[in-house]
């Protein structure tokens, strides 16, 4: 998909096929092969490979792919593959072949200078989706939000914002930019922001999360283990969304 668009969620499920865009092709469809089976890191090496992280611990690498089709980009991705490991293999590192991967739009979280320069971004209700892609892992956080989309299609803009508390970075708020495009129907979509580059001592720390709900503010704090970055993700921080026409 490109930069500029959500991965739209219908019911909870992928809506079909067409919903993503498939990097890889595949003789051998089966039943499931559209459905995601892991949201990973795409970490590219210096060798022009990349590897995939799992979570914090494992690492996939694709047998059947060598070179990552996002170039030297860090982003997160939904992908779907299948465990080329024996049962039982101990090592964290395990050989997959990948059937296909999507990228999620992946950011950088603004540093503010003052808290109330958080003033400067619009707060539009967003939700964010209790789901088993909304998860802090391998220094993101990756979010399954979900909003109104009106009919004029303009893009929404949101932001992950820190420096709200200056005691602590790891106070962030989530805001979202609708320009107006409300009252229509509901969607959901994936955005991820990439916390590794905050300040920090310790590789675990704890994310408390605030946003702007339709019921009012909320919050949730989430344990996040951090790492080294290697390479940089999108750096460009452009803001637009849109929704899946």
């Amino acid at each position: 998909m490109t930069k500029c668009k959500f991965l739209i969620y219908a019911l909870g499920l992928l809506a079909s096929a067409t919903t993503l865009q498939s990097c890889l092709d595949d003789d051998n469809d089966k039943n499931g092969l559209y459905l995601p089976t892991a949201i990973v890191t795409v970490q590219p090496m210096d060798d022009g490979t990349f590897q995939m992280y799992l979570d914090n611990n494992t690492v996939l690498i694709p047998s059947n792919v060598k070179k990552s089709p996002y170039g030297d980009k860090e982003v997160r991705a939904l992908v779907n593959y299948y465990d080329e490991s024996p049962l039982g293999y101990g090592s964290d590192i395990r050989s997959v072949k990948l059937n296909w991967i999507d990228s999620i739009r992946t950011k950088m979280p603004i540093v503010i200078d003052q808290p109330e320069d958080i003033s400067e971004f619009q707060n539009d209700p967003v939700e964010i989706v209790k789901d088993w892609v909304t998860v802090a892992e391998d220094g993101y956080l990756t979010l399954r939000v979900r909003t109104t989309w009106g009919p004029s299609n303009k893009p929404h803009y949101i932001d992950l914002i820190s420096g709200t508390n200056p005691n602590d970075p790891y106070e962030v708020e989530l805001r979202h930019d609708a320009k107006g495009d409300v009252g229509g129907r509901i969607g959901d979509g994936l955005i991820a922001f990439n916390l590794n580059k905050l300040p920090h001592h310790d590789t675990k720390m704890k994310i408390k999360l605030k946003w702007q709900s339709f019921s009012g503010p909320k919050s949730a704090e989430f344990d996040l283990d951090m790492r080294e970055v290697t390479h940089d993700p999108d750096m460009n921080n452009a803001r637009n969304l849109m929704p899946l026409k």
